[in-house]
């Protein structure tokens, strides 16, 4: 999964090497995107290129190939080339094993089966990190776990919300939807560009994103700054 402004750049990028062979520099990128400094775009394509979308080529300046598009673009384009994400110290969610199918036995076959949920990647519980990624791999749920409607898995990388029970390494089961009361810990997307898992607050007309920790700061922005990408409804550990 990409955000708007990751899909808007990588098209961008695609449009401008079909037209011409050379990438846009990155004030061409900045203006294109609308963005206010090049910082930003220095963090999407820093993006992109940790999700396999895109490579940069060394010793060449302004030098740019597209890997891959999203399938929802081009579907079927990208199924002869085998893509292993490698996102923040790795691949995503090798340490979390698809558990194994339970076996029923005679007089339990009626139960109902396992729900499958994707796992999307890494998710910041400190400092906002680019999180929300590609789907790696299928996590194996009891239904009574997670109820209806539909869900994703993240893994937890970093320790602001360890007063709430979540700490580096967990497995947090999230619930897809784009609102949530005060008090439920979210997963917000913050400048349409960063993803962190945070308690949702307001205040007056702004949001607060509530750490659980106190060794950080509660983070207050605008509304519009703000998107609500679900809600935690469970967490996996292992020892």
């Amino acid at each position: 999964m990409l955000t708007r402004k990751q899909h808007e750049l990588l098209l961008f990028i695609h449009e401008r090497l079909k037209e011409t062979g050379i990438p846009p520099s990155f004030d061409e990128m900045k203006d294109a995107l609308d963005l206010a400094s090049k910082s930003g775009i220095h963090r999407l394509i820093t993006a992109l290129e940790e999700r396999g979308f895109i490579r940069r080529l060394a010793n060449r300046a302004r030098a740019l190939e597209v890997l891959r598009l999203p399938d929802s673009i081009a579907p079927g384009l990208n199924s002869q080339r085998k893509f292993e994400p490698s996102v923040i110290e790795g691949s995503l969610g090798r340490n979390i094993a698809p558990p194994r199918p339970l076996q029923h036995s005679s007089s339990d076959r009626d139960m109902p089966a396992n729900v499958s949920i994707p796992v999307m990647g890494r998710i910041a519980a400190g400092v906002p990190i680019s999180a929300i990624q590609n789907q790696t791999h299928m996590l194996s749920l009891p239904p009574d776990m997670i109820g209806s409607g539909e869900h994703y898995a993240l893994e937890v990388k970093g320790d602001s919300m360890i007063e709430a029970g979540i700490f580096d390494g967990d497995t947090v089961v999230i619930k897809r939807g784009d609102t949530a009361s005060p008090g439920e810990i979210i997963v917000a997307l913050v400048d349409d560009e960063e993803a962190t898992l945070k308690r949702f607050r307001r205040k007056g007309a702004s949001i607060a994103l509530e750490a659980a920790n106190p060794a950080y700061e509660t983070r207050i922005f605008g509304p519009d700054r703000v998107q609500v990408q679900g809600k935690l409804v469970g967490l996996i550990r292992r020892y």
